[in-house]
């Protein structure tokens, strides 16, 4: 079972921001989204996040958005958190995607600064104090300046913070320092999570919480034993793991989602349709991909192996392309 509604403990390791899936006729594809977040429970995620940035929540309608959190909620039944994407550029769409996330049965909301609309701070505190007065959901916050133009100030985050509504950062900005700036800062309850796989193992070691990963849909159980081992000090074991995965970060990062789509393809989980202006990976792009996951090895790519068994393939060589 999930831990209590007042604690923020669940809110670490690796936690999968899952694509939604589409069939033959561009429909999301319900079952295989359920199929593909048991793959990540079985893994051992302690939550996964649904309709945000890889899930291309803003080419789905409200009803599929709806669909998607609802799968998802189905299929967890309580043993890990079901996080919303419900962001916006419009203050009043995103409160009524948090709205709907609620309904839909989620347990948190994860609300993206306004994209395109270059907010001041000010808007910024009142967007997302309307978002949390729509909904009764903890909400994770996320900073993604390459996307939003705009990143939410230091000081932004710590006024939001006051409030035991908002549970955490999910830090996308790739800026370890800031980490560094505002751990002392914010209340030991406020979870910071790094958006970004390549820079994660870095984040987590200098007193990260967790990372919301892209990196995750692939090799989940890898993703789990580096958290393990960091945490457990092991961090040569981690960093080890970490550079086998390094190449195919930096790849999926580049094209999200229609990279990590094209990976899941070839390992049979999932379509690689993307839905417009997003398209499919370019031939070479797609082979890079293909040689990245070639080089992990496709035994290793097992989200059942345990912790213990991806310790042991440290030592084991790199198989070949």
């Amino acid at each position: 079972m999930v831990s209590s509604a007042n604690s923020t403990a669940w809110l670490s390791g690796y936690i999968p921001d899952i694509p939604t899936p589409f069939d033959e006729a561009g429909e999301v594809d319900l079952p295989a989204l359920a199929r593909f977040c048991e793959r990540q429970i079985q893994a051992g995620v302690s939550a996964i996040v649904v309709g945000e940035t890889t899930g291309e929540f803003n080419t789905l309608t409200q009803a599929e958005h709806d669909a998607v959190i609802l799968t998802a909620a189905n299929t967890a039944r309580n043993r890990v958190r079901v996080i919303a994407g419900a962001g916006s550029n419009s203050t009043s769409r995103a409160a009524e995607r948090a709205r709907h996330a609620e309904l839909a049965g989620a347990d948190a909301v994860l609300s993206v600064v306004p994209y395109y609309n270059k907010p001041m701070q000010a808007g910024m505190v009142a967007h997302f104090r309307t978002v949390a007065d729509a909904t009764a959901l903890p909400i994770l916050l996320h900073d993604i300046p390459a996307r939003t133009v705009r990143e939410l100030a230091d000081e932004t985050l710590l006024k939001l913070s006051e409030s035991p509504q908002f549970i955490g950062l999910k830090d996308s900005t790739g800026d370890l320092s800031r980490l560094m700036r505002l751990r002392g800062m914010l209340r030991t309850s406020f979870r910071l999570l790094s958006g970004d796989d390549t820079t994660a193992l870095a984040f987590l070691a200098n007193g990260g919480d967790g990372c919301v990963s892209i990196l995750s849909n692939i090799v989940p159980g890898i993703c789990q034993a580096i958290f393990s081992n960091c945490r457990q000090g092991r961090m040569q074991s981690a960093q080890l793991l970490q550079q086998r995965l390094w190449t195919l970060a930096a790849l999926v990062a580049k094209e999200n989602p229609a990279a990590v789509k094209y990976a899941l393809s070839l390992l049979g989980l999932m379509r690689p349709d993307t839905r417009l202006p997003l398209v499919e990976l370019s031939d070479q792009a797609k082979a890079e991909v293909a040689a990245a996951i070639n080089e992990i090895g496709e035994s290793d790519l097992d989200p059942d192996r345990s912790h213990e068994e991806y310790a042991a393939l440290l030592w084991s060589p790199v198989p070949a392309a």
